[in-house]
C-alpha cells in the first residue's frame, strides 16, 4: 500500500512539475500552421499559372477533368478526412474537469488559442478573399462563366473549406480547454466570428448558380454577392472574442505571482 501512495504521489509531483515548465507563450505550432497553409495555397497559385488557361476554359473537356476535377475530388476527401480527425482528437483529449484548471495552464492555453485564431484569419484571407477575388477577374478576360469553373473548384471545396475547418477547430478548443468559453455558456462573438464566415460557402455557391442561370455579368457589387459580404462581416465578432479572452487573463494575472502583472489601468 505504501508503494502504491508514494507511485501515486511521483506521477502528481511528475505531472504539476511538467505543467509548470510549460511555456506561456508557444507559437511553434502556429508558425508551423502558418508556413504550411501559405506554401500549399502557394503551390495551388503556381498550378493555376500553368492550366488555368490550357485546361481550364472548358468544363467538358478531358484536360479539365484530370486537371480540375481530379484536384477537387483529392481535396474534397482529404478536407473530410482531416477534419473528422481533428474533431475526434479534441474530443478524445478535451479536459474533463475544464472549470478547475490552474491559471497559469488556462493563461497557456488562451495563448495556445490566439495562435490557433491567428491561423483561421490567414486561412479566412486566402479563401474569402484572395481566391474569391481572382475569380471576376479572370472571367470577364475568358468571356466565360458558369458555376462549374476550376476557379469556383478551387474557391468552394478547396479555400473556404479549410477556414471553416480552421474555424471550427479554434472553437472546439475553446468550449473542451477553456473556462471562460465552456463554463459561462456559449459566446454569442465566437459563434459569429466562427459560423458567419462559415455561411459563405452556401452563399457564394448561390452566387454561381445565379450568376449562370441568370447570365449575369459577375460583378462583385452585384445583389448576388450581397449575402456573401453580409457574412463576412461577422468575422468582426473577432473583438468580442478578443474582449473576452484579454479580460479573463486580467483577472488571471491579478494577484498571481505565477503569471505576469497585469499593467495598470491610466
Amino acid at each position: 500500500m505504501t508503494f502504491i501512495i508514494e507511485k501515486i504521489r511521483g506521477a502528481v509531483t511528475t505531472a504539476a512539475t511538467t505543467t509548470a515548465e510549460r511555456p506561456l507563450i508557444d507559437l511553434k505550432r502556429t508558425w508551423i500552421a502558418t508556413a504550411v497553409l501559405c506554401a500549399f495555397y502557394v503551390g495551388l497559385r503556381v498550378y493555376e499559372q500553368y492550366f488555368h488557361w490550357t485546361a481550364g476554359i472548358d468544363a467538358f473537356s478531358n484536360e479539365f477533368q484530370l486537371y480540375w476535377v481530379s484536384l477537387l475530388y483529392v481535396a474534397t476527401m482529404a478536407e473530410l478526412i482531416f477534419f473528422l480527425c481533428l474533431v475526434a482528437y479534441l474530443l478524445k483529449t478535451r479536459d474533463l474537469d475544464v472549470a478547475k484548471v490552474e491559471p497559469r495552464e488556462e493563461v497557456r492555453r488562451i495563448f495556445y488559442l490566439l495562435g490557433w485564431i491567428l491561423v483561421y484569419g490567414l486561412a479566412f484571407y486566402w479563401g474569402a478573399s484572395y481566391f474569391s477575388e481572382q475569380d471576376a477577374p479572370w472571367t470577364e478576360q475568358a468571356f466565360s462563366h458558369s458555376s462549374f469553373t476550376h476557379l469556383n473548384l478551387i474557391k468552394v471545396f478547396v479555400a473556404v473549406p479549410v477556414y471553416i475547418i480552421a474555424g471550427l477547430g479554434a472553437f472546439i478548443y475553446a468550449r473542451t480547454r477553456l473556462p471562460t468559453f465552456a463554463s459561462n455558456g456559449v459566446s454569442v462573438a465566437f459563434v459569429c466570428f466562427v459560423f458567419g464566415p462559415l455561411m459563405i460557402l452556401p452563399a457564394a455557391g448561390l452566387a454561381e448558380w445565379g450568376a449562370t442561370a441568370w447570365i449575369m455579368e459577375d460583378l462583385s457589387v452585384g445583389a448576388l454577392h450581397w449575402p456573401t459580404v453580409f457574412f463576412g462581416w461577422f468575422s468582426l465578432g473577432l473583438f468580442g472574442v478578443s474582449l473576452q479572452i484579454f479580460s479573463r487573463m486580467q483577472e488571471l494575472c491579478a494577484g498571481n505571482d505565477d503569471l505576469p502583472a497585469a499593467a495598470p489601468a491610466e
